[in-house]
């Protein structure tokens, strides 16, 4: 597939905002005839208030209070470091008389009644104090200024309560994406109040599988994006009117980042105000104690409040903050009512449009209005207002792509999921058997390709800046045909194939050099005779409209293992070159369905270009490697008997 260029939106603090913030929902509320639009000015008061904590510092909070004060209201309250004001004509505005779209995290809440609550968290826009990444929840040398977020909710709601008029007594919490931390980490020790949380594309853990490191590799697009827009601030402080970015100077930031190769010159790139955040996550690239302390999943306790936490299965920033924090409550809590909704959406997708495709595959049902109006709105009714549901909500409900379904579990995995192997064979042939001894058409016994990282494999078939959120569901015909990508591929399903759980890869692997990136893709492939929807208009979400879908490669699930963390995060490892090795690792969680006339494919390379950053394929620490340290080395993968490399899904059961 040739490489044209694609205009797409940086994915940064813009799409956070959106996210995160009472925008999204005005998105959502976009279809609205002009009959239905409404003004919350006509049914709210706006009122903004500092809000002191325990140790002096105050934080801005807005509070929308309901002008019908014939009955009491419940708060339900957003904390985020994306700005509690309001954007209007270009920029983040604030004032008694600016007012969002829409309130809260749907049109249902809205109508419905609560007290929204939207505060600045510490160090961010009109709050005091000092902002910290992922705020660590034990910190024994706490500097001046900064806090804890559970301390920090507690003081808010213990406010909330003696000085907002009418309310009920009862508080819930809710956020995407940072806010989605922070709403898990204000549950901790919870309020007596707080009677119900949604984290929501929450970060867990910002090495483990999130937005910084995915298997020990930096994802580079996408950090880059954001730590351009999202710097330090003197706080407290009007947003600038002058939105922080980065101008590449290139259609494609495949050309822009191979350009500069390095990281250090890369960083160059970069001004210093740019930069201060975004080196300390670089140039802590192992599972030290900067990443360690700033994990929330361990210290999810004595949480008192219902938990309804969300994902989706296509998010491209917080894949595994929504399973992180769902079992780290369970474990902790087993009183605790705690629920896992897991949809057909991008990052923070089910909190504005229909959620009824993504790029070119469709999911035929509007799923994020059916989330917001059967899951989301009814489970703040019940714990806040103590209105009955007109169903309980199972365990795990998770959408189930492929065959567009929604699917209700015990738990997840589901129990009765077995673990099997797919197994690499000759020929880039796929099969649920072992491979055999050597015989007629076996081969060498494993493949191997030679990998150069001045010539990486991109992430995408199409020229773009920043992490097109597509990518997770993008056609890889355009990787299939470099010599530099191992393909294999089973034959033509007679039945359906269901997979619902972690996908684990198990190779055994060798390189002619010292380090070496393992990238394993899981893909759909689509019968060669395949309708192609309607064209729609599809905005920046989608590459330029395919001629047909058939023989499509979707990819469903992919990720990298950095091989020098194969037996550590903390303690990278240098390969010896030649020897066969035995590497596992989990590249995510899914719920897909291979339907009857598909195939099923996986892809192995060694780069991926620039969702993560480049490999040298020597073993240096990759921050500060120079241009010499970049190596062609060649890397085969073994598929014989005693050595055979697969991958080992999660396989429900025939229906």
């Amino acid at each position: 597939m040739i490489r044209r260029p694609f205009s797409v939106l940086a994915l940064s603090v813009m799409l956070a905002c959106a996210a995160g913030a009472q925008a999204a929902t005005a998105a959502a509320h976009a279809a609205d005839t002009p009959a239905q639009k409404r003004n919350p000015r006509e049914h709210y008061t706006k009122y903004e208030y500092r809000i002191p904590m325990r140790d002096g510092v105050k934080l801005f909070t807005t509070v929308y209070m309901p002008k019908d004060g014939s009955k009491p209201y419940p708060f339900l309250v957003q904390r985020t470091p994306y700005s509690a004001g309001v954007y209007a004509q270009g920029e983040r505005r604030y004032g008694v008389d600016w007012f969002p779209a829409s309130l809260g995290p749907s049109r249902e809440l809205e109508d419905a009644g609560y007290i929204f609550v939207t505060q600045d968290v510490r160090g961010r826009y009109m709050s005091e104090g000092v902002w910290q990444e992922m705020t660590p929840h034990a910190n024994a040398k706490r500097a001046p200024g900064e806090g804890q977020e559970s301390e920090d909710m507690h003081d808010t709601v213990e406010w909330l309560l003696k000085h907002v008029p009418n309310n009920n007594g009862r508080v819930g919490i809710w956020g995407i994406s940072y806010p989605g931390f922070y709403t898990a980490a204000s549950v901790i020790d919870s309020h007596p109040a707080v009677k119900a949380a949604s984290p929501q594309a929450p970060i867990a853990d910002l090495y483990m599988g999130d937005d910084s490191y995915h298997g020990g590799a930096f994802m580079l697009a996408a950090n880059f994006d954001f730590y351009a827009s999202f710097v330090p601030q003197q706080n407290p402080t009007l947003p600038s009117k002058d939105r922080s970015g980065f101008d590449y100077g290139e259609a494609d930031g495949y050309d822009f980042f191979l350009k500069h190769l390095t990281l250090p010159n890369i960083l160059a790139t970069m001004s210093d105000e740019q930069r201060a955040l975004l080196v300390p996550t670089i140039e802590h690239d192992t599972y030290d104690e900067f990443w360690r302390m700033r994990a929330i999943a361990p210290h999810m306790k004595n949480v008192k409040a219902a938990v309804l936490t969300v994902g989706g299965w296509f998010d491209a920033e917080d894949p595994a903050g929504p399973f992180l924090i769902h079992d780290a409550v369970g474990k902790h809590n087993p009183k605790t009512s705690n629920t896992l909704v897991m949809g057909p959406w991008v990052h923070g997708g089910w909190a504005r449009g229909d959620g009824a495709r993504l790029g070119h595959v469709q999911f035929d049902a509007k799923t994020s209005e059916y989330f917001r109006r059967e899951i989301q709105f009814p489970f703040f009714e019940q714990h806040l207002k103590g209105v009955k549901p007109a169903r309980t909500l199972p365990n795990v409900t998770a959408f189930e792509t492929g065959t567009n379904v929604w699917r209700s579990y015990a738990a997840w995995p589901p129990a009765p999921a077995r673990a099997r192997t797919l197994y690499f064979g000759p020929n880039g042939t796929l099969d649920w058997k072992q491979p055999a001894a050597a015989g007629a058409g076996y081969g060498a016994g494993y493949d191997e390709y030679v990998a150069d990282p001045r010539k990486p494999v991109p992430f995408i078939g199409y020229a773009a800046t920043g992490m097109p959120r597509e990518y997770m569901v993008s056609d890889q015909r355009f990787a299939a045909t470099r010599p530099d990508v191992l393909v294999y591929q089973s034959a033509v399903l007679e039945e359906d194939v269901t997979i619902a759980g972690p996908v684990v890869p198990k190779l055994f692997v060798s390189t002619t050099g010292t380090d070496a990136d393992w990238v394993v893709k899981l893909i759909d492939v689509y019968p060669a005779e395949y309708p192609t929807p309607a064209a729609q208009a599809m905005g920046n979400d989608v590459p330029p409209p395919a001629a047909k879908l058939g023989g499509y490669q979707q990819l469903v699930r992919g990720n990298p293992l950095r091989g020098k963390f194969r037996n550590s995060f903390e303690k990278p490892e240098p390969f010896t070159p030649g020897k066969q090795e035995a590497i596992s690792f989990d590249i995510g969680q899914v719920n897909h369905t291979f339907r009857r006339g598909h195939r099923i494919m996986v892809q192995v390379q060694s780069s991926w270009f620039p969702l993560i950053d480049l490999n040298p394929q020597t073993f240096t620490h990759i921050p500060k490697a120079k241009p010499e340290d970049f190596i062609k080395a060649t890397q085969r993968v073994y598929r014989a008997p005693g050595a055979a490399s697969g991958l080992q899904l999660m396989v429900m059961p025939t229906h």
